[in-house]
């Protein structure tokens, strides 16, 4: 499937721990490279912890302190882009919809002719029902791009849904992976102080395979126009990744 190179763009990233922490920093790079305009928001309401330095991109002067803004404040200033970010979880479908909306851009200062945004919402989340969440928003959307990351100890799944024009292109996670969702999925702030100290194993390794999944997408979509990878699958016991592709037939540009 084609895609614009010169349209703004807007990416949103749900999560910046194990797998979000990793995907932002060379999101800023590649927005950096961009000659168009561009935003990236952050959003994540949990706090740095001593726990998260084993796998997680952050440092001991980083405690204490909420996960998306050191992200957003160290990379946004290092590559001199705006550090847009949200402090908290993202829980309800009004707050993700106000933040997945495209915004509007005149074509040139000299023109009333506008172009709406490119928007890219990106999952990296470690709970299924900020998932579904994310889902649920994708197929109300009439476009928007949806790439969901997840994975376990060793092994995991990135997935690219693209929305255009009110029908679905590329189905998501959700689609692909229904057991995902189950009616007793709870979002982070209902979970317990003791539920919420118990995670899913998982390894630097696997969480940096499925950042660099994310980023390869990504990076195909804006830079090069051109993206034919729906998932791909991983693991980093065997150092193995596969991808899916799907081969449209509309070559129209969004």
């Amino acid at each position: 499937m084609k895609f614009s190179r010169t349209r703004p763009v807007k990416i949103v990233l749900i999560g910046t721990g194990g797998t979000g922490g990793h995907i932002a920093p060379h999101l800023y790079r590649l927005l950096y490279a961009l000659d168009r305009p561009v935003k990236l928001i952050l959003c994540d309401g949990d706090v740095v912890e001593e726990k998260n330095l084993v796998r997680q991109n952050f440092t001991q002067a980083d405690l204490g302190l909420n996960k998306a803004r050191v992200t957003a404040e160290r990379y946004s200033n290092v590559f001199g882009l705006e550090a847009s970010y949200v402090p908290d979880f993202i829980e309800t479908a009004e707050q993700l919809e106000e933040l997945t909306a495209p915004g509007v851009w005149r074509v040139s200062p000299y023109s009333s002719e506008t172009v709406s945004e490119l928007v890219i919402l990106i999952g990296a989340v470690d709970n299924n029902r900020s998932r579904q969440l994310c889902h649920e928003i994708f197929l109300k959307a009439k476009e928007l791009i949806y790439i969901d990351s997840g994975n376990g100890e060793y092994t995991g799944q990135v997935v690219c849904g693209v929305r255009r024009g009110g029908k679905t292109y590329y189905k998501p996670a959700g689609l692909l992976y229904p057991d995902l969702f189950q009616p007793d999925d709870r979002f982070p702030s209902e979970l317990s102080c003791a539920e919420a100290s118990v995670s899913s194993p998982q390894t630097i390794a696997a969480n940096l395979m499925a950042a660099t999944a994310v980023v390869a997408m990504v990076y195909n979509i804006l830079a090069v126009g051109n993206c034919s990878v729906q998932q791909a699958t991983f693991s980093a016991r065997t150092v193995n990744m596969r991808a899916y592709q799907k081969q449209s037939k509309r070559r129209n540009a969004a």
